[in-house]
Order: structure tokens, then sequence, then C-alpha cells
């Protein structure tokens, strides 16, 4: 093929890569802030620079069609700026400090990044994270650091040509969407009105009561088809709040007082309350309707935007006290200290007057309802209850309940409170039969104590299950309909980098979980330990992790999704990454001190291990002996294995060109002129390593041992 034939069909493979419904969305939501205040800020170098000054000059002047020029500033222009802060600060601060300088929270910043690890990009979207901006990204192949750091991104496939090709052809489609998104721009309605806008969504009819309907769930079985659990109507209202996080250093301790010095911090904005539960279940694919309470203030803005760019559609009863602010100031992966700016004799946010239609429409064709009380008085107005109380038969309502919130509404199919919170309600609220807890029992942090409390509030409460969440204990479920507590436990940390520093949000996440699976009336107990699961998964991220959860993050709430982004945000943080390969088809002690010894190499250990079908291509039949799953789940037991993927060739090159790892680790077994995936992990500058082989070690022998091996008749049987 000639050189220009095979340029030409290289590139039309790498514009199939272009995420045009992403660049559709980018759009109608840069049409609505950059005539509403908002500003887009664009940060490129090179030729991703030309790109920046494009996209920049299109929207300032004119696409195709005369309209009013919108606010776009790309950063590298200002040569003055760009080189005094270069030769003052240093290079990496060219775009982070104009970032500080002119991001608002209702603004965004759009990177383009061919190689996605420049560390000016790389500053740039931190600062803006911590000014509380929408950060979005053009990039080369993925996963990349740009990428994964990014609230979103599309990764373009294909050379570095192509790439800036297809950047281009990106930067024209969006000022395609644009404008096709001004067309109509007087019927958007502004982010900062009172009620945004909701979905268009007809009410459904309740269905009738199914005098069959399952003990456990309490829902009639029959009542609606079952939904698929990736795409629930869920409602989530409740009390929201801006949480502040400050983190930075310690090297010493104040001279003026036995205290800690934190230098440097860092500031992230994020949503909390019922807007984080609403965001979480965003980012797993359902729609997702926020009725809440929020002011006109500067921080209800900053909750607002980060709402629209998770796709939450917003119901805002509006109030007139100020938006509560949690403030936490973290060091080392501990949270140091709590600011509460909110007082607890501030008024209450619970509006006045009658419920509006609106609200009672999302409530009505809900597939669940997720009540996400932070003591902030929504979730005491009267028309909000009446409401739920006519839907507790035929929709599962699932209650996260505070000290300070309004008792549950009778019938609630679960209410899910912590420890504290349950030992709180028990106590002010004492069984006169005496068979709830005594008052030693309230101090006790044991399973007897808390199945205890959970009957109690059972009954307390005429709900059906109360879920109480026991932290790293996982929860404990108790049911109206039966005397029988299950005991839920958290899964074991997946590998030796996760461990629980940040808790944060874990409540909101299992009680989001717990509802979608309500959602497809999935059996309660079934629902709690997914919900564990997930929020175990949620809270045991590595530290380059715990970071404000946004839409198009890659931490997916699967182990596969959370696994496939580990390398990226390993080496976000310039660490190592370690990789491995092999079948693992009877894991043995040979495989197990190799990984122990790969893991010593770097930060993080990735094992790639044959699919089913790559394993019975490469050893014939019956291997494998294990399933991938069940082999995927053995090793991510093991403290030293960090992530897991599966790939289907029978090499893991494809999957390795991906990950690029830093380390490539093999048994002492081989050599490396045998290792096809060496050229593939030295092509980025990889290095590939052989670590000791423990010999008489093997798959093969444990299984000739196993089939060869005779069992003597009278052998008792097992």
């Amino acid at each position: 093929m000639h050189r220009t034939d095979a340029h030409i069909s290289a590139h039309m493979d790498a514009l199939a890569s272009i995420d045009t419904a992403r660049l559709a969305r980018w759009g109608q939501h840069l049409a609505t802030i950059l005539t509403s205040g908002g500003r887009l800020l664009i940060a490129g170098n090179g030729g991703s620079a030309a790109e920046a000054q494009h996209l920049s000059a299109e929207l300032v002047g004119r696409y195709r069609h005369e309209r009013r020029p919108l606010p776009v500033m790309a950063l590298h222009a200002d040569t003055s700026t760009l080189t005094a802060i270069s030769n003052d600060y240093g290079y990496e601060q060219s775009f982070a400090r104009q970032v500080s300088a002119h991001g608002r929270p209702a603004d965004v910043l759009l990177t383009l990044s061919t190689s996605g690890r420049s560390p000016n990009i790389l500053t740039a979207i931190a600062a803006a994270r911590a000014q509380g901006l929408s950060t979005w990204a053009l990039t080369g192949p993925g996963p990349n650091p740009t990428a994964a750091t990014s609230d979103e991104s599309i990764c373009i496939t294909g050379s570095t040509a192509h790439v800036q090709e297809c950047h281009l052809v990106a930067v024209h489609l969006l000022c395609e969407a644009i404008d096709a998104a001004l067309e109509v721009t007087a019927a958007i309605i502004p982010t900062s009105a009172l009620v945004a806008p909701t979905d268009a969504r007809p009410a459904r009819p309740a269905p009738e009561r199914d005098q069959n309907a399952s003990p456990e769930t309490g829902f009639a079985s029959s009542s609606a088809p079952v939904r698929q659990a990736g795409s629930q109507n869920l409602v989530v209202l409740g009390d929201s709040l801006l949480d502040e996080t400050l983190t930075g250093d310690v090297h010493r301790i104040s001279p003026e007082a036995p205290v800690p010095v934190v230098t440097r911090p860092g500031r992230e904005l994020s949503p909390g309350g019922a807007a984080l539960a609403a965001v979480l279940a965003a980012g797993d694919g359902h729609t997702v309707t926020l009725i809440t309470a929020l002011s006109s203030d500067e921080h209800a803005l900053t909750i607002q935007n980060a709402l629209s760019r998770a796709g939450v559609s917003i119901i805002n009863l509006g109030t007139q006290a100020p938006t509560p602010v949690k403030t936490r100031i973290r060091s080392g992966g501990q949270t140091m200290l709590m600011l509460d700016h909110a007082h607890p004799t501030s008024p209450p946010t619970c509006p006045a007057g009658p419920l509006p239609e609106a609200a009672r429409a999302a409530l009505e064709s809900a597939s669940a309802i997720l009540v996400s009380d932070y003591g902030r008085g929504l979730s005491t107005h009267p028309g909000i209850r009446h409401h739920l109380a006519g839907l507790v038969e035929h929709t599962p309502i699932v209650w996260d309940p505070h000290p300070r919130g309004a008792a549950p509404v009778p019938g609630t199919a679960v209410v899910t409170p912590n420890r504290r919170e349950a030992a709180h309600f028990t106590a002010s609220h004492p069984d006169p039969n005496s068979s709830g807890p005594t008052s030693d029992d309230l101090t006790s942090n044991d399973l007897a104590s808390d199945i205890a409390r959970a009957r109690h509030l059972t009954q307390l409460w005429q709900t059906r299950h109360v879920a109480l969440t026991r932290g790293p204990d996982g929860a404990v479920l108790i049911s109206a309909a039966t005397t029988d507590p299950l005991a839920v436990p958290a899964p074991p940390a997946p590998g030796a980098h996760a461990y629980i520093a940040d808790t944060c949000g874990a409540g909101d996440r299992f009680a989001g979980y717990l509802s979608t699976e309500l959602a497809v009336r999935t059996l309660p107990s079934l629902a709690v330990t997914r919900a564990v699961h997930a929020a175990s998964r949620f809270v045991q991220r590595t530290p380059a992790q715990h970071r404000p959860i946004a839409p198009g993050d890659p931490l997916g709430d699967t182990a596969e999704d959370a696994d496939r982004q580990v390398a990226a945000l390993v080496q976000a943080q310039g660490g190592t990454v370690v990789a491995t390969g092999g079948c693992f088809d009877l894991l043995h002690r040979g495989h197990v001190a190799m990984l122990q010894h790969a893991r010593t190499l770097g930060d993080c250990l990735v094992v790639c291990i044959n699919s089913d079908a790559s394993v019975a291509r490469l050893k014939g039949h019956p291997r494998p002996l294990v399933p991938a799953p069940d082999r995927a789940a053995v090793l991510q037991a093991l403290t030293c294995v960090d992530a897991v993927l599966v790939f289907e060739e029978d090499t893991p090159q494809n999957i390795l060109a991906q990950l690029q790892p830093d380390i490539f680790v093999k048994g002492g077994d081989y050599t490396l002129d045998e290792l096809p995936e060496r050229a593939t992990v030295e092509a980025h500058g990889g290095q590939v390593v052989l670590v000791p082989y423990l010999d008489g070690r093997s798959t093969t022998s444990l299984i000739t041992r196993a089939t060869t091996s005779t069992i003597p008749a009278d052998a008792p049987s097992r």
C-alpha cells in the first residue's frame, strides 16, 4: 500500500475512536455556561496548543454562522505571562497558575495532549479541580494520567499525527454542537435558576398490591417487568452540602502549640450529602433526579455545577438558608480536623408550601427512592412525607437517617443507620417492653449489640428491614418478617495498597447502591450484600484515588473497572507500575513467591491472566481446571496483588500496550529472548526483568500427580 493510502487508512481508523455523543454533551453544556457567566479555559503544548488556539478563535469569533462572542481563553496565547510563570515557578506551573487566576466553579478546563502525560497539563488539571472547575481532556491512546485525572475524556487511538488530526476534527464537532445548542438557548434554564430542568417523564400508575408478594421484599414480584440493574430511574430526596477538602504535607510541629503544621494545602470542592449520593448513582449509569433545597449562594452554584456535570436532574425546592459547608483538613491519607460551617441552630432548609408538581411526578415515576437525610429539615416536609406514605406499598424506599432528622415513613423498605446513629435512636426511644438493647448494649460495638439495636429500630419505625452498617465489619440486616439476622462481612482488601483511609461518602455509596438493587426487586439479603461490597470498594482505594468523584471518573464500581485504572492512577502520581502474566490455573507456592517478589519492585502489581479460551488453546484439554473468574478472585485475595486483568489472546501483548507498565516480570525459567512481550514493554520505555524461579513447582506437575495418584479402595468418602 502506498504511504499516502496507508496514512489515510490509519486516519479513518483513528476517527472511529472519537466519542461524538460525548462531544455533543460537551457542546450543550458549554452553550449553557458560556452564555450564563461561565468561561472555557483551554491548555495544550506544541501542536495541541495550536488546536487550543484554533478552538478559541472559532468561539470568540465565529464557526459557521453569526452569534455572540463566547468567553474562551487559550492559556498558552499570552506569551508574556507564560514565559514569566515558567521562569519564576517552573514550566510545570505554566498553565496551573493561570487556571488558579482565571478559573471559577462554573467554568470548564479543556486540556489537549497527544501523550496524556505532560506534567504542566497534569498540574493544571489539579489546580482546576481545586477551584471546582469541570475538567475535560482530549488525549491520545488510553489509559493515561491526563484521562485518569480528568472528569471526562476522549482518548483517540492511533499515532501522534493521527491523534492531532482527530483532535482538529473533535474541535470542529464541538463547535458544531455548541452552535446547534445555541439555536435553542432561549429554552434553556440557567444553572442559577431555583428549579433546574428535569427529564420529561410521564408518571407511571401505581401497580396494584400483590396479595402473594414476597415475604422478604414486601413488593409484588409481578407488578412490573424486571429492569436491568444498570439503568434505573432513581430519585434521591434530601439535604445537599458542599464538602471542602484541604490536603497538604506535615513536616513539623508548631512552636506555638503541640499541633501539626499543614503546608501548602490544596483545595478540592465536591458535592456532599444527598448531592453526593446522586452523583455516585449517576456514575453507575442510572437516571437520577435529586429533589433538594438549594439557596442562590456561590456554594450552591458549585453543587449545581457538579450535579450538572454528572448528568443529575435537579428539582430545587429553594431555601433562604446558607449552603452548609463541611471542611476537612487532611495529610498523609488521614483526616486531622473537620470544620462544620453550618451551626446546629441555623434555620432548617425545609421549604414552605405544597410539594411542586415536578417533585410529585418524579416520585411517582421512580423505580426506587432514596431519602438521604442530613438533618436539615427536608424530611420533615409534610407534602413529602404524605407522598412517600402513599408510595411505600409499591415503590422501594431506602431511608438513610440522621440523628437530627425525622423518623422514616412507616412501611419504608430499608432504613440504613450506622452504629452511632442506631445507638442514638435506641437510647432516645427505649423499648417499654425491655426487649430492646440495654444501656450496656448502647456502648458496645459487638455483633449481638448491633443485632439488638436493629431489631428495636425495626419495631420502633415499623419498617420492613433495618440494615445497620458496621463500618469495616460490614452490615447486619434485620427483617420484620423473620427473627433470623443476616450478618454481611466486608470483603477483604484486594491488595496491600488498599486501606480504609477515608470513609467519607461510604454511607451514601451503600444506601444508593442498595436503592438501585431494590429497584429491580433484588432480595434485600442479596441487595445488602452487594451494597456492602460496593461501599467497601469505594473506601478501599489507593491514595491516588481519594479525590472527589465526578462524571466519567475512571473509578467504576465493578472490580474490572477499578482494576483497569490502577496503572494509570499510580502513574499519574509518579509511581512505578509492575505487571506480570500467566495462566495461574492452580495457584501454588512458586506462583506466590514470584508475585511477592514482583510486588517489591514497584508501587502496584497488575496480574494479567489468560482467559479460559486462551488457556485451552495453549494447554489443551481439560485445561483450565479453574475458570477465569475464580482464578482472578484467588489472586486478588493475595496482599501482594493490586489488580487482575483477563486477556483473550495467547499473550498479554495487547493489554500491556494499554497498561504501559514500568516493569514486566516473568519467572526465572524463561529467558528474555523467549518473551514475546519484551518488544511491547520496551517500546514505551518499560523494563523486562526475571525473578528467581522456585524449582520443582509447576501447575502441570501438580495435575499429573493428582490424576495418577492411586486412591485406596477402602478410603472413606468425603
